[in-house]
């Protein structure tokens, strides 16, 4: 089971590719009406040089890799007994079709609570460009429920 012992540990880096299909359809899908995500020809009248990515959209590509979850597994987590707690994210420069990112995540911190019912995992995912610029940060806590005592 997760620790303290876990803080820090870092798991293998995940890269993608920002397509404009599915920067519109992303868009779409969340409501946005702003022509400058849905139209290429409008991002670049709003100064952008492609199509920019809505909030959020990076946390879809991160999880599309072949097991999103395989780090839970590797630090010994029962899938069955997360509950998801929160997310949150940090912009440092826009995502633009065309892009190529790379995620790369480590476990932030963990904290039990209620006598050790409770596991509460922080993860944070850097993700950087084909530049190596750092563009996003994202940060996820997940609540691991101890199995049930017989």
């Amino acid at each position: 089971m997760v620790d303290a012992t876990d803080i820090g540990r870092a798991f293998a880096a995940y890269s993608a590719d920002v397509e404009a299909g599915r920067l519109r359809l992303f868009a779409k899908a969340t409501g946005e009406t702003r022509a400058e995500y849905l139209d290429e020809a409008a991002a670049r009248v709003a100064g952008h040089p492609a199509l920019p990515a809505p909030p959020t959209f990076a946390l879809c590509v991160s999880l599309e890799k072949p097991d999103p979850f395989d780090w839970l597994r590797e630090i010994g987590v029962d899938l069955a007994r997360v509950l998801h707690s929160g997310e949150s994210f940090r912009y440092f420069a826009p995502i633009y079709a065309g892009d190529r990112l790379t995620f790369s995540s480590h476990v932030e911190d963990v904290v039990q609570k209620r006598n050790g019912a409770l596991t509460f995992i922080v993860s944070s995912t850097d993700v950087t460009n084909q530049e190596g610029k750092l563009v996003a940060e994202m940060r996820a806590t997940l609540v691991v429920k101890r199995a049930e005592q017989r």
